[in-house]
């Protein structure tokens, strides 16, 4: 189909790419560095400032990169120069909303990697040639990495992987960056090895096709309305011209003149050929003069608009979009927003969501057309921490009862880049109710990005448990459940406490936790009340002592000789380990006579209500059933760092060890539809592999580009 960018009645020795219009001289560089031409540089760095068609001139380029869609293609019409040969399509990780680390492990996988850290995927990458097997990675749009705008995504994404990329001298790479990239990933590459095209440079400017974007834009072939500017031929091309002289060849200008003409059309009363004052230069200046024409101060658009440039993620909820509106500009916005949707219609576009777990309420988002807009908007803002601190407070006023189980997907996901933002990320940090309902990958992020001196107790344990949440893609419950035990075992257990009363389907209770070094086994048994001496410097207030005649339930790990309050196994060998008996219930320690001790019978085991298994990684807990077959998983108990041993009690007390200690949790009731278990990581948007020795799960391959088509990309 005719691209709205292809103008019919130009008549051209080549025919004009359908998506791009124009740019050839960046097509033909492009294409060189496709076809390693003699000379070609091995690394490509696109950039330009926002709306100056990087995007599209990419996307562009990947439709002569796919062989399937080159199939739909009049390739012997363009200008030879900027089609490639039909090669295998190379390898394009969509970095939009990614970490760096998700960005590696999409490579890793569309590669087939054995990679087990992601400091291992760029020489794996490097190795791949000598098998015969080419490197060709383009990486779109860095400057929309990132799960959280203010965590520094695109400069993660240059550091941790462009810039290893680049410098494996097997790797081709063409990466779209922004501006403030392009030189330091460049540096430090040999002379001729690395080519920066920006687009905002006067030797890849292309004025003939911007006039063709606006006048295709006015064609009323291509859904402009008939007006008298439009359906003449002359007096489209005249008015082309003038709309792409003032736009330039820079500063946005793709997009200038979108909005330009969209802002133009979708209002013409008024608007007059012949006075170039009513044409703009700039994204601002598209806002200013719509507005104007609109009778609207421009003040008032920019407020609409502000919560959209300030918001995370896709968009706004629709709902939010007037509190926010408010918010920012610090008085009510009822009245504007009411008339307001035609001023902001050339610059906005729903988004509609559908899956579980979201509300009707959020099905519908409204965004920005382009990243552009959000720019120009935001640069009008004289405190964006200010707006952003009104934003947050908005949003925490939508929490009800402060109970953020009921609370906005949204407001749940997004508040933290917000205050962030805002400066207040810190203050927000405290609460476990967040750390347990909000989505671990964008939280991470954005308490990654505050200074570690800033970060309270809570936050700093959020931070060391964060990565078995996004690693393991663990439900609401299941990390609420993993913090609580993160909490006791760093000394917090008022925090521990919150989520059991806020949580009631908590699969487990922690019951204690003990930083043991070098535990290499655990199980559970019974020591009778005279073989038992407690040592009270560990009890805990909650500690119920047993009847007399009961036999006292414990834990027994096997420790290195030496530990405190264990008992050498041989005395007179100081190689031979040793064994640590604790209280099971409480975690203090008993000084006892380990052969005193008695172990569940096979029998008592086997009949016992609950039974386990175990990986190196994760504890399954699993009730039994009336025949074999009929187990019920109750829960998981997943770790950072695999177990050294593992064991169950008959009453249910899980007991466990790891490198770095042991602890003991008491598996309460499976709850209806509560189950939690194990999830295999499929979503790079959700997870962040790399758990600290065990071997990570793959996210999705990287695909191939897709044939894109006008909504790929916006027009600028």
């Amino acid at each position: 189909m005719t691209s709205p960018t292809q103008a019919p009645e130009q008549a051209k020795a080549h025919e004009p790419h359908p998506y791009i219009g124009g740019r050839n001289a960046a097509l033909r560089a492009l294409t060189a560095w496709r076809m390693e031409r003699p000379g070609a540089p091995r690394v490509v760095i696109l950039t330009g400032s926002p709306g100056t068609g990087c995007s599209r001139l990419l996307t562009g380029f990947l439709m002569l990169c796919d062989p399937e869609y080159r199939k739909g293609l009049e390739l012997e019409a363009y200008d030879p120069a900027t089609v490639p040969l039909d090669l295998p399509a190379p390898a394009v990780p969509s970095v939009a909303g990614l970490t760096a680390a998700q960005t590696l492990w999409l490579l890793a996988d569309h590669y087939g990697l054995s990679a087990t850290r992601t400091a291992d995927i760029c020489p794996e990458l490097g190795q791949l040639p000598l098998s015969g097997r080419p490197v060709t990675i383009v990486v779109p749009d860095v400057d929309r990495a990132g799960p959280v705008r203010g965590a520094g995504g695109p400069a993660h994404v240059m550091r941790d992987v462009l810039k290893p990329l680049a410098a494996v001298e097997s790797i081709r790479l063409l990466a779209d960056v922004p501006r403030e990239f392009a030189v330091e990933l460049a540096e430090g590459l040999p002379p001729g090895v690395a080519q920066i095209i920006d687009l905002d440079a006067p030797e890849w400017a292309d004025p003939e096709g911007l006039v063709r974007q606006a006048e295709a834009l006015l064609n009323p072939q291509f859904g402009a309305p008939e007006l008298p500017f439009t359906t003449e031929p002359d007096a489209r091309r005249a008015l082309a011209d003038v709309i792409a002289r003032h736009a330039g060849d820079g500063a946005g200008s793709r997009l200038t003149v979108h909005l330009a003409v969209q802002s133009i059309l979708m209002h013409p009363e008024g608007f007059d050929p012949e006075d170039a004052s009513q044409l703009p230069g700039s994204v601002g200046e598209v806002l200013d003069l719509h507005a104007q024409r609109l009778d609207t101060h421009p003040r008032i658009l920019r407020q609409i608009l502000a919560p959209l440039a300030l918001a995370e993620g896709d968009g706004l909820p629709v709902h939010l979009l007037t509190p926010l509106a408010s918010a920012v500009a610090d008085r009510d916005m009822s009245e504007d927003m009411a008339r307001g949707m035609l001023l902001v219609a050339p610059f906005v576009r729903p988004i509609e969501r559908a899956g579980e777990g979201i509300p009707e309420d959020e099905r519908t988002l409204l965004g920005l057309q382009h990243p552009g807009i959000g720019e120009a908007v935001r640069a009008g803002i004289p405190d964006v921490p200010g707006a952003q601190a009104r934003i947050a407070m908005e949003l925490l006023e939508a929490v009800p009862h402060q109970d953020w189980a009921k609370a906005g997907v949204y407001v749940r996901d997004h508040l933290a880049g917000h205050t962030l933002e805002a400066g207040l990320l810190p203050r927000l940090l405290t609460d476990p109710g967040l750390f347990a309902h909000a989505e671990p990958v964008r939280l991470r992020a954005a308490v990654e990005a505050v200074p570690p001196e800033q970060l309270d107790a809570p936050a700093r344990t959020y931070l060391r448990t964060a990565p078995l949440l996004t690693r393991t893609q663990a439900p609401a419950i299941l990390r609420a459940a993993l913090l609580e035990t993160a909490f006791v075992e760093d000394g917090l257990p008022e925090y521990a406490a919150v989520l059991r009363r806020t949580v009631p389907e908590l699969p487990w209770y922690t019951l204690w936790s003990a930083p043991v070094a070098g535990v290499d086994a655990v199980t559970v048994g019974k020591l009778p009340p005279s073989a038992a001496a407690s040592d009270s410097a560990v009890e805990t207030p909650a500690k119920q002592e047993p009847p007399e005649s009961a036999p006292l339930a414990v834990a027994v790990s096997t420790v290195p000789q030496g530990t405190p309050g264990s008992r050498p196994l041989k005395a007179d060998d100081p190689q031979a380990p040793a064994v640590l008996v604790q209280d099971l219930a409480a975690g203090s320690v008993i000084d006892a006579d380990p052969t005193q001790i008695l172990r569940p019978s096979d029998d008592e085991r086997a009949t016992g209500p609950l039974g386990f298994s175990r990986g190196a990684d994760y504890v399954r807990v699993w009730r039994r059933g009336e025949q074999q077959g009929d187990e019920q998983i109750v829960t998981a108990l997943v770790s950072a760092t695999p177990f050294t041993g593992t064991d169950l009690s008959p009453d249910g007390i899980l007991l466990v060890a790891t490198e770095s200690g042991v602890k003991a949790l008491q598996i309460r009731p499976a709850q209806p539809c509560a189950t939690t278990a194990l999830r295999s990581v499929t979503d790079p948007q959700a997870a962040e592999p790399e758990p600290a020795q065990a071997p990570e799960p793959e996210p999705e391959a990287a695909q191939a580009p897709q044939a894109p088509g006008h909504d790929a990309h916006p027009a600028a």
